[in-house]
C-alpha cells in the first residue's frame, strides 16, 4: 500500500477512536488548528511526561519553567523576530494556493531521494546477501543521475538561502519544472517574504493599547528569566532550564495533518555554558536527545542528523534530528548552539546587566547557550504513525482476520490496561470493578463489557492499550484472571495479586530511563 493512502488512513484512525478531531469541525473546521480527544490527550501528556522527567529528574543541573505567552514587545524586536522571521512565500496563479518556496524546493530533493530508495529496494531483492548497497549506489546509471540532481539543486538551494535571493528560488522552481499539488499548474508569482508572527492588541481601550505578539517560541520566556532563575536557585553553569509551552506561528502551508500547525506546543531545553565550551556541550546534547528518541524502541534506521544549510543569524551550530514519517524524513528536534546572541541582545535592549559571575573563573560573562527543541505535537505524529499497524492473523479454520493495532511505546499508552469480564451476570462485573478500584490510582485503566471479547480485544488494539485481563467463572474460585499482551496476542493465567507488579515492570517510565545514555 502506498505511503500516502497509510496515512490516510492514519488520520481516519485518529479521528475514529479519539485521538485528534479537527478544531471548531461542526462550524467546518478551522485550518491548521486540531483538538486532542480523550485518548491524544492521554498520549500526549504521558510524551511531556517522558520528556520533562528525562530533563528535569535525571539531570541534577535542568530545572523547569513556565513563563507567560505574553511578552512585552521589545523582547521580539531583540530577539530578531520583528524584523527576521520569515517564510519565503509564493502563490500559484491558477489555483490560487500558497506555498512555501523551500519546502517546494525540499520536496523536488525527496522525490529524487525516493528514486534512489526504490532502486536500491530492487536491486536488495535481486541480489540478496551478495548485494554492496554503496558499491551500487556509486556504480548505477540511474543512481547516479538522481544524485547528481540532488547535488545540483541542493547547492542552488543553499546559495539562494545564503544570499537571500528569492528570484533564485522562484528560478529553481521554475527550471525543474515544480507543479502546483492541487492544480498540477506551474504558473507561479514572485517569491516574497512573509513575517509568520500572530499580533494583537492589549488594553481595556484602542487609543491606550499595545501591539504584542504571539510568541513564536518558548526560547525567549527562558533567556529574559535566566538569572532569576539562577540566582533564586542558586545554579552553578553550566545548567539548563526546560519548558513545556504553547507557540503560534501564522504558517503559510499547514499540513500533513499536525505536522505543521498554527498553533503548537514547544518542549525546549536552554543550556547555558561557558564561552568556548559549547561545542563540547553541543555535541553531547546531540548524543543525548538522539538517545531518547531511540529508547522508544523505533528502528533506528528511521532517525538521522540532518545539518543545517543555513545557520540562522544567532547560531554557530545547528542539527536536526529527522524522523522518517509515511511522507519522508521529517524534523522533529532541533539542537542549536545559539552562542550569546540572546542574551547579550536582550542585554542591549534593556539596558539590564544579565551576566553570569563565575566563581571558579573570578569574572562575570555572558553565557552561550545550547537549545533542544521539540514539538510535542511532531513527536506525537511520529509515535502514532509508527505504531500504526495493520495485521493479517490465520485463524485455526484457515480464515484470515485482520486487526489495525497501535504498537505504542507501553510507558505512552493512553490505557495500560483494559478489564474485561466475559459475561455481564455471575458477580464477574463486579469482580472485574474491584481489579479496577484496587489498580486506577496507579494506572489508566478502563472497563469494557460490550460485545464479545474478541471485538474489545480489537476496540483495545485500535487504541494501543498494551494488556487486557479477562474475568470469568474461575477468577470467582481462584482469584486468578487472564491477561492479554497487545503485540504478541499471547495469553496467561496470573494471580490478580500479581497485576500491580506485572503493570509496573512493563508500563513504567522508569524502563524507558533505563535505556537512556
Amino acid at each position: 500500500m502506498a505511503q500516502e493512502d497509510v496515512f490516510k488512513k492514519l488520520v481516519a484512525h485518529c479521528k475514529e477512536y479519539g485521538f485528534v478531531f479537527q478544531s471548531s469541525e461542526i462550524y467546518d473546521g478551522l485550518s491548521a488548528v486540531y483538538d486532542y480527544g480523550q485518548m491524544g490527550v492521554e498520549l500526549k501528556n504521558n510524551i511531556k511526561k517522558y520528556w520533562w522527567d528525562s530533563m528535569v529528574l535525571l539531570h541534577e543541573n535542568v530545572v523547569g519553567l513556565d513563563s507567560a505567552i505574553f511578552m512585552h514587545p521589545t523582547i521580539w524586536k531583540a530577539s530578531g523576530h520583528v524584523d527576521a522571521f520569515n517564510d519565503p512565500l509564493i502563490d500559484n496563479k491558477d489555483s490560487k494556493k500558497r506555498y512555501r518556496a523551500d519546502v517546494l524546493i525540499e520536496d523536488l530533493m525527496a522525490k529524487f531521494e525516493t528514486k534512489i530508495e526504490k532502486e536500491v529496494a530492487k536491486a536488495k531483492k535481486r541480489f540478496g546477501d551478495a548485494f554492496d548497497e554503496a558499491e551500487f549506489k556509486s556504480t548505477n546509471p540511474r543512481v547516479k543521475a538522481n544524485q547528481e540532481k540532488i547535488d545540483t539543486v541542493h547547492q542552488r538551494f543553499v546559495d539562494a538561502l545564503d544570499k537571500n535571493d528569492l528570484n533564485e528560488l522562484k528560478q529553481i522552481i521554475l527550471d525543474y519544472e515544480i507543479a502546483c499539488p492541487i492544480s498540477g499548474s506551474k504558473n507561479w508569482t514572485d517569491v516574497r517574504q512573509f513575517n509568520l508572527m500572530f499580533s494583537t492588541d492589549m488594553g481595556s481601550t484602542a487609543d491606550g493599547s499595545n501591539k504584542i505578539y504571539l510568541r513564536p517560541e518558548t526560547a525567549q520566556g527562558i533567556f529574559v528569566n535566566y538569572l532569576n532563575v539562577q540566582k533564586t536557585g542558586r545554579m552553578k553553569i553550566p545548567f539548563g532550564i526546560a519548558q513545556i509551552g504553547k507557540a503560534f506561528r501564522n504558517e503559510i502551508v499547514a499540513r500533513q495533518f499536525i505536522f505543521r500547525m498554527r498553533e503548537f506546543e514547544q518542549m525546549e531545553m536552554q543550556f547555558f555554558v561557558r564561552p568556548g565550551e559549547e561545542m563540547k556541550w553541543f555535541d553531547k546534547w546531540k548524543e543525548t536527545r538522539m538517545s531518547w528518541h531511540k529508547a522508544l524502541g523505533f528502528s533506528e534506521d528511521k532517525y538521522r542528523f540532518h545539518d543545517h544549510d543555513k545557520l540562522a543569524h544567532y547560531a554557530n551550530a545547528a542539527t536536526d534530528i529527522e524522523f522518517k514519517f509515511p511522507f519522508g524524513f521529517k524534523e522533529v528536534e532541533g539542537i542549536h548552539s545559539r552562542t550569546d546572541f540572546d542574551l547579550n541582545q536582550h542585554q542591549d535592549f534593556s539596558g539590564k546587566k544579565i551576566q553570569y559571575f563565575d566563581p571558579e573563573l573570578n569574572k562575570s560573562y555572558v553565557p552561550y547557550v545550547i537549545e533542544t527543541s521539540i514539538g510535542v505535537d511532531r513527536m506525537f505524529l511520529q509515535i502514532i504513525s509508527e505504531a500504526y499497524t495493520e495485521e493479517k492473523i490465520e485463524k485455526e479454520n484457515g480464515k484470515v482476520d485482520e486487526r489495525v493495532v497501535l504498537k505504542l511505546p507501553t510507558a505512552l499508552a493512553p490505557v495500560k490496561l483494559a478489564v474485561m469480564p466475559l459475561v455481564r451476570k455471575d458477580g464477574l462485573p463486579e469482580k472485574a470493578r474491584e481489579i479496577i478500584n484496587e489498580l486506577k490510582f496507579d494506572f489508566n485503566c478502563q472497563y469494557d463489557e460490550k460485545d464479545s471479547i474478541g471485538k474489545r480485544y480489537r476496540r483495545q488494539d485500535a487504541i494501543g492499550t498494551p494488556f487486557c485481563v479477562t474475568v470469568d467463572h474461575q477468577s470467582l474460585e481462584d482469584n486468578t484472571v487472564t491477561i492479554r499482551h497487545r503485540d504478541s496476542m499471547e495469553q496467561e493465567r496470573v494471580e490478580i495479586s500479581k497485576l500491580y507488579e506485572i503493570l509496573k515492570e512493563q508500563v513504567s517510565l522508569k524502563e524507558l530511563f533505563k535505556k537512556l545514555k
